[in-house]
């Protein structure tokens, strides 16, 4: 439990999801121009599955789990993957990954709004000032007229919501559920049923496949950085945290992550950053600071007293 502890991994955990995961949303817009969405998470996912697999392996992990951890991992693959990734992918058809990555970095007001429904657990008064606040961005960045006019745009950044509500509650899940104990063991399970089921979901939905030969070389390199680092890196620290930290902090990822993406959407893929976008990002980030810092929260409680 002590190595669990350790600051140094909790650190470079952190660094994985603020970082790593922040650049996801470029490569997975490079990669959605050419392929199918659940197609594309599908290959993700099984690869990025079967490869910590055979890590665990080398390493001489045990790779054998219950029953009831089997169908917990199943649950948590569909939840963080088959719909709450695999559904983001595909609506980043439709509108700009920094744009998606804004919208997402809300995720702390939908867990702090989950946590209270399923666990009963007490808001403090001053969270509620961050949640206002938190609205009020999300209301300014998908009120923009340049944006919601495109087409499919609105549906793509409702799908986006539904993603975080399902993303919100694995969070919440995944803190409590019986899961393998060994974290490369539990993503790759993690992985490997969402995979499944997003292959299924690509069959049903008659996407067509291509072959890797077929891909253009970005697209290649996007999927390559994606199961690697995205996925076998990223996600295993996302459990990680889960299990050592909190569902909050593990969702501060979203402070850096939309940074990351604008930057990098913006330099690559000549996205648009409009100063509504910014405006409505500070407020919402402020929102989501005053959600997980309980010192901001410690004094301004005693300003207004």
């Amino acid at each position: 439990m002590s190595q669990l502890k350790n600051p140094a991994l909790i650190i470079l955990a952190f660094f994985s999801i603020y970082v790593i995961w922040g650049s996801t949303y470029l490569l997975n817009k490079i990669a959605v121009t050419e392929l199918p969405p659940l197609m594309l998470a599908s290959v993700r996912f099984i690869t990025a599955g079967f490869l910590i697999f055979l890590i665990s392996l080398f390493l001489k992990i045990k790779i054998t789990v219950t029953r009831k951890q089997l169908i917990n991992s199943a649950v948590a693959g569909f939840l963080f993957l088959t719909f709450g990734n695999g559904v983001v992918v595909w609506a980043l058809k439709y509108v700009d990954s920094g744009f998606a990555a804004l919208q997402i970095s809300a995720q702390p007001l939908v867990v702090l709004v989950l946590m209270r429904f399923f666990d009963r657990k007490k808001i403090k008064p001053m969270s509620f000032i961050g949640v206002i606040l938190g609205f009020i961005g999300i209301y300014l960045l998908v009120s923009q007229k340049e944006l919601i006019t495109q087409q499919n745009t609105s549906l793509g950044m409702l799908m986006i919501f539904a993603c975080m509500l399902s993303w919100g509650y694995g969070s919440i899940f995944v803190a409590k559920a019986d899961l393998p104990t060994n974290f490369f063991v539990n993503t790759a399970y993690q992985m490997l049923t969402g995979g499944v089921m997003l292959l299924i979901g690509s069959y049903l939905f008659d996407e067509v496949w291509i072959f890797p030969t077929q891909w253009s070389q970005s697209v290649q390199i996007s999927m390559i950085l994606l199961v690697i680092f995205g996925s076998v890196i990223a996600f295993t620290a996302f459990n990680f945290l889960l299990r050592t930290t909190s569902p909050e902090k593990v969702a501060t990822s979203t402070y850096v992550n939309p940074i990351i993406a604008l930057l990098l959407g913006w330099y690559y893929l000549n996205e648009q950053i409009t100063l509504q976008s910014i405006f409505a990002a500070v407020i919402l980030l402020t929102g989501v600071y005053f959600i997980n810092t309980k010192k901001v929260i410690t004094i301004l409680s005693r300003f207004f007293k």
